[in-house]
């Protein structure tokens, strides 16, 4: 998405004022920084004609509305800029299970100002305890309609799009049209993941890309880097083996991964045979099941949206910056 909507969570820039909260009726003024008081005012509204524009973050000019403290904390983060970058973004997650809807759950509160939420699944029973979009009340219903109705419960700005649809080569063009700013990858499968990260990254397409975390059990040993820098992950291995032997660099996808060893669970943890991790089948059939805890795959998926949030802002991320940043963006 190009350019900024008016009428955005940047508009109405909510910032702190001298008690650490933001105003409770936020005003325009003639740009941010300090009044008279000491306090911090918005940033200035756009022009009028800019606000034709559809208000892409959910910020309505009317503060009795509650909406410009939608985003108010975020904004003391990351300023009116960084809300403006947001809100102009465009984001896909692909994989909308336990990790992907984490993931997702953390765009829509991040102020994205349109997500396309893809996966082709419905929601099932054995989903609970670990899918954010699997309640008694959605058992059955397509994942991407329900991620979508959620998104828009939390932000009705977002502009979310719900795609039901399988990964792969022949999906490729309908998944990465636009093309969106950053791509998460959440599938669990081998073959469909590497043919999109193939496309995303042929195409230029920035990517954060999240890999094993079923069967794992220690948060602390959740990394991020680049693709080509994991360790002792197998499926990382596996799927940067794949994508070199198409010649596919692997440098520039952001990964988010675990150097936990996994050779002391039980077997029962590992699925029927003690499957590995890369035995995967092929589209439409079956794959073993792997054991999950409900903390992991969540922590995978808001890590992940945290790499998103730093490529989109760069510079404005806050916190410390890291040698892979630039890379990465």
């Amino acid at each position: 998405m190009n350019g900024s909507p008016a009428g955005t969570a940047a508009d109405n820039c909510p910032t702190r004022d001298a008690t650490g909260d933001p105003p409770a009726s936020p005003t325009t003024g003639a740009g941010a920084g300090p009044d008279q008081a000491g306090r911090y005012v918005p940033c200035p509204r756009r022009s009028e004609a800019a606000k034709t524009v559809p208000d892409a973050a959910g910020i309505s000019p009317d503060p009795t509305t509650g909406d410009a403290e939608r985003f108010a904390r975020l904004a003391m983060m990351v300023g009116c800029e960084g809300m403006r970058r947001l809100a102009a973004s465009s984001v896909t997650v692909v994989g909308l299970g336990a990790v992907g809807s984490y993931a997702v759950e953390a765009l829509a509160r991040a102020g994205i100002g349109r997500l396309r939420l893809v996966d082709f699944d419905i929601v099932r029973p054995a989903n609970t305890n670990r899918q954010l979009y699997a309640l008694q009340s959605t058992m059955g219903r397509l994942k991407a309609e329900v991620a979508r109705d959620r998104v828009r419960d939390i932000n009705p700005g977002c502009e979310a799009e719900a795609i039901t649809a399988f990964a792969h080569s022949d999906t490729a063009d309908l998944i990465l049209a636009g093309p969106p700013d950053v791509l998460v990858d959440a599938i669990d499968s081998v073959g469909p993941k590497v043919e999109l990260l193939a496309t995303a990254v042929a195409r230029g397409i920035r990517v954060v890309s999240c890999m094993g975390a079923a069967i794992r059990t220690d948060p602390s040993m959740v990394r991020t880097g680049p693709l080509s820098e994991t360790r002792v992950c197998p499926l990382a291995k596996h799927v940067r083996a794949r994508l070199k032997a198409r010649g596919i660099p692997t440098d520039r996808i952001a990964c988010v991964y675990s150097v936990e060893p996994v050779q002391g669970l039980p077997p029962e943890a590992r699925g029927a045979s003690a499957a590995t991790e890369t035995e995967f089948l092929k589209r439409g059939r079956a794959r073993r099941q792997l054991g999950s805890l409900p903390t992991l795959t969540g922590i995978f998926g808001l890590v992940a949206a945290n790499e998103v949030l730093r490529i989109l802002l760069g510079e404005l991320f806050p916190g410390r910056k890291r040698a892979s940043d630039a890379r990465l963006r």
